[in-house]
C-alpha cells in the first residue's frame, strides 16, 4: 500500500522501465503523502490495448491505497502521471485511463498479517 499497477501498449527498454519505476514510486509516495518504503509499482509493457476503437500508444493505471485518496489528490496525481507517461513513454494524456480504489486496511495483507 499504495500500489500502482500500470499496463502499457508500448514496449519499454530496460533503462526506460527502470527510470519509470523509480519516478512512479517517488511520485506516488509524494502524491499520496505515504512513505515510499510501502509503495509498490508494477509495469506490464507491450500489452495489446484498444482505446476509442484504435490501436496505438495507450495506458491503463490502477491505483490502490489505504486512505489518502480523494477528488483533489486523484486529480493532481492524474496530471502528474499523465505528464510522466507522456514524457517517458510518448503516450498522449487522452490515451490514459486511471482507476482509483480506496481499500480498507483489513483487506490489505502484508508481512504475515494485514494493515488493519
Amino acid at each position: 500500500m499504495p500500489l500502482l499497477k500500470l499496463s502499457l501498449s508500448v514496449k519499454l527498454d530496460e533503462d526506460t522501465k527502470t527510470s519509470l519505476l523509480q519516478n512512479l514510486s517517488k511520485t506516488l509516495a509524494e502524491g499520496l503523502g505515504k512513505p515510499e518504503n510501502y509503495v509498490m509499482v508494477a509495469i506490464d509493457d507491450g500489452v495489446a490495448i484498444s482505446m476509442s476503437g484504435e490501436i496505438g500508444p495507450a495506458a491503463f493505471a490502477d491505483v490502490r491505497s489505504i486512505g489518502a485518496l480523494d477528488a483533489k489528490i486523484n486529480k493532481a496525481f492524474s496530471k502528474k502521471l499523465c505528464t510522466l507517461l507522456n514524457e517517458q513513454c510518448e503516450i498522449p494524456p487522452d490515451r490514459i485511463y486511471i482507476n482509483y480504489t480506496d481499500i480498507d486496511a483489513s483487506y490489505w495483507g502484508w508481512n504475515n498479517s494485514t494493515f488493519g
